[in-house]
């Protein structure tokens, strides 16, 4: 997987840390970063606090091309 830079503008636009996300997130730092570099896909949960979090729709995700 590669890095997901659409998730990291989404973070930025909202003016928040990987930090901030993470623990809102109710997730661990590493776990959001490896979410950001593509390391790990979230899951259907994990996906949706973090969409909710940061404004898009959670499926993105799972979609082949990200």
């Amino acid at each position: 997987m590669k890095k997901r830079n659409w998730l990291i503008e989404f973070r930025k636009e909202k003016g928040l840390s990987l930090i901030d996300v993470a623990k809102k997130a109710d997730v661990t730092q590493q776990f959001y970063y490896y979410i950001e570099n593509g390391e790990r896909r979230p899951s259907p949960e994990v996906a949706q606090k973090i969409a909710d979090i940061l404004g898009f729709n959670w499926t993105i995700f799972f979609e082949k091309k990200q």
